[in-house]
């Protein structure tokens, strides 16, 4: 077994598995020879039969899983289709936030300036979050909000939008949030904490969690 294995492998078992993904790190590989290194392209390598289920955003970390059967992406996937699977990120915001929530505000992709997705109230396909606040701390001496994001919905780039859109970008993001607030912490703080679905044979519950790295 490969070192990246050894270091991202949470489960494994014979119809699929859960690792860690590291920020910075594609998922799938992008268009360009120098988009090529991804999580699939490295598990491949070690295990031919790794099939895509699902994408977590290059600069996000946490769980991811695999299939290793045809069997166990179709079932997994479905899940993921069906919202029969609970998912829950962690992340750091700019400013100070209160309380819990919802944002139900589609998310779509804007083509006038991609890779940007914009929320858009008047779009009919729907995207939910709810949001709890978790603490209140500083970063270099800026206010900042570490929140549990739950997400209904899977839209690309949901998450990142949603918390735009809530005047309350997440630290780090290159993309969603002001220069300022991207320059406090070197990475996007955006992980998926834990995923809950149902075994592809057996049907028992699973859940796996991933510790927050920051």
């Amino acid at each position: 077994m490969s070192n990246f294995l050894i270091e991202h492998l949470i489960h494994r078992d014979e119809d699929f598995m859960v690792i860690h993904k590291p920020a910075g790190v594609l998922t799938v590989p992008g268009k360009t020879e120098d988009l090529q290194d991804c999580v699939i392209n490295r598990l491949l390598k070690i295990e031919p039969k790794t099939l895509l289920i699902h994408r977590l955003d290059r600069d996000t970390s946490g769980i991811l899983v695999f299939g290793l059967t045809k069997w166990g992406q179709k079932t997994i996937s479905r899940q993921f289709q069906e919202r029969q699977t609970s998912k829950n990120y962690q992340a750091i915001v700019a400013g100070h936030l209160k309380g819990e929530g919802t944002i139900d505000v589609p998310v779509i992709y804007d083509p006038e300036h991609p890779p940007l997705h914009i929320a858009d109230p008047k779009h009919n396909k729907p995207a939910l979050t709810y949001w709890q606040v978790l603490e209140h701390f500083e970063i270099q001496g800026q206010a900042v909000t570490r929140v549990k994001l739950t997400p209904i919905t899977g839209r690309s780039h949901q998450l990142r939008v949603h918390m735009q859109y809530l005047g309350h970008p997440i630290v780090g993001d290159t993309l969603y949030a002001a220069p300022e607030q991207q320059k406090l912490i070197p990475r996007l703080c955006l992980h998926a904490e834990r995923l809950s679905f149902h075994h592809p044979q057996s049907q028992a519950l699973l859940e796996f969690y991933c510790p927050v790295p920051f």
